[in-house]
C-alpha cells in the first residue's frame, strides 16, 4: 500500500513526530510511504534515508497560497501514484482534496487539534474535505462531533521510542548545567497555543537554583526572551533541537502550559523516558496522566503551575514514583503496534 503523508511542515512539532515514526514503521505493514510537505530537519532526515519527500509551501490563510500548495501537492501525487493520501490537520486536509483528481477518494485526515472557538470551521472544511477523519484523543474526537461533524475514528498516539545519543552528562555539560542543578524542559513551539508567558510567570516562582529549557522557536521568542531576562540564566533558549531524547535524558521533568492541545506527543515522549509531566488540563492530557506520570493543572494558572513543579523537582522519591507510574502507563496503552494496526486497517478500507 503506497501512502502519501501531506503536512504543512515537518519540524519539531507533534504530528511531525507522528509522520516520521509512521513512516519508519510503515515497512512492516507493507507501506511504501512518502511525505509531501514544507520541509524541515524531519523531512531531511527521512529523505537521507531514503523516503520519497517532495517540496509543498505552506499554505498561507490566502486562496492564493492554498492554491499555490495543492499544485505543488498534485505534482507530488502524480509522481509517487499514491493508494492513500493521509493529511495532517485541517489545512493539509484541503490542500489534498484540492490536489486529488475528480474520482479520486478523498483524503484520510488525522485530526491534532485547533484551538476551542475554531472547532465549528474546521467541523466544517473537513466535512467537505476528507472522506474520514481520525482524532488522536477521545476529547478531540467529542468537540468535533458537537460541531456537527461525523464522530471521528479515535486511535490515540503512542510513542515511537528514540533512544538517546548522549548521556545526560554530557548534554548538561554542553549546556553549562551542573549534574545536581534541578531542569525544568518544555518542548514547545514558540507560539501563542503554548501560553509560555504563563510558564515564565510560575517559574518566577519556583525557588532554588533550577534551570528551565525551553526547546522550541516560533513567533514569539524576541517577546518571550524580554520577558525572561529578570530571570537571568534560569531561563535557556535552546531554538529548535533534534536532538529531543537526549534533552530528555538531561532533564528532570518537562512542563507544557498550553491553552489547547490534541494528545501532545511531547508528553508521551516524557514519560516514556522517565520524566514527569506538569501539564494543563487540555485536550487528551488529563486522560493520559490518568494513571500517573504526572501533575495535571488549570489552563493559564502559574501558581499552581509553580506549585506542581516545585514538588517534581525538589522532592526525589514523589518525582521517582512519578516516573515509574508514567513509563507503566507508556508500556500498558501507548504501543505504536496497536496504532499502526489501527491505521492499517483503516487505510486499507478507504482505498
Amino acid at each position: 500500500m503506497r501512502v502519501l503523508h501531506v503536512i504543512s511542515e515537518m519540524g519539531a512539532g507533534g504530528a511531525e513526530t507522528l509522520v516520521a515514526g509512521m513512516v519508519a514503521r510503515g515497512e512492516d505493514y507493507g507501506w511504501v510511504s512518502a511525505v509531501a510537505g514544507g520541509g524541515g530537519f524531519r523531512a531531511d532526515a527521512l529523505a537521507a534515508a531514503g523516503t520519497p519527500v517532495f517540496p509543498v509551501p505552506l499554505a498561507r490563510r490566502s486562496k492564493a497560497g492554498v492554491l499555490k500548495a495543492a499544485w505543488a501537492a498534485r505534482r507530488a501525487i502524480a509522481r509517487f501514484r499514491p493508494d492513500v493520501v493521509l493529511a495532517h490537520n485541517v489545512g493539509a486536509s484541503l490542500v489534498a482534496r484540492l490536489a486529488l483528481a475528480p474520482g479520486r477518494r478523498r483524503p484520510v485526515t488525522v485530526f491534532h487539534g485547533v484551538a476551542e472557538p475554531d472547532y465549528p470551521a474546521a467541523a466544517r472544511i473537513l466535512r467537505r474535505t476528507s472522506g474520514r477523519v481520525v482524532a488522536v484523543s477521545t476529547a478531540t474526537a467529542d468537540r468535533l462531533a458537537a460541531s456537527g461533524l461525523e464522530r471521528p475514528v479515535v486511535i490515540r498516539n503512542a510513542v515511537f521510542p528514540r533512544p538517546p545519543v548522549f548521556g545526560r552528562a554530557e548534554i548538561r555539560a554542553s549546556l553549562g548545567v551542573p549534574e545536581r542543578t534541578p531542569v525544568a524542559l518544555c518542548l514547545a513551539r514558540l507560539e501563542p497555543q503554548k501560553r509560555h508567558d504563563v510558564l515564565l510567570d510560575a517559574w518566577a516562582s519556583v525557588g532554588g537554583d533550577a534551570v528551565l529549557w525551553l526547546a522550541g522557536d516560533g513567533s514569539l521568542r524576541p517577546e518571550l526572551e524580554r520577558r525572561a531576562q529578570e530571570l537571568g540564566r534560569r531561563v535557556e533558549f535552546l531554538g529548535t533541537r533534534a536532538d529531543v531524547p537526549d534533552l530528555l535524558a538531561a532533564a528532570d521533568v518537562t512542563v507544557l502550559t498550553s491553552d489547547w492541545e490534541g494528545l501532545p506527543l511531547a508528553v508521551l515522549e516524557s514519560m516514556a523516558a522517565g520524566r514527569p509531566v506538569v501539564a494543563t488540563d487540555v485536550g487528551g492530557i488529563a486522560g493520559v496522566l490518568a494513571g500517573g506520570g504526572g501533575i495535571v493543572v488549570p489552563p493559564a494558572d502559574p501558581a499552581a503551575t509553580a506549585a506542581a513543579l516545585t514538588t517534581l523537582l525538589f522532592d526525589p522519591a514523589v518525582r521517582e514514583t512519578t516516573a515509574l507510574e508514567g513509563i507503566r502507563a507508556i508500556e500498558r496503552d501507548y504501543d505504536p503496534h496497536p496504532l499502526m494496526k489501527s491505521y492499517d486497517e483503516l487505510l486499507r478500507g478507504a482505498r
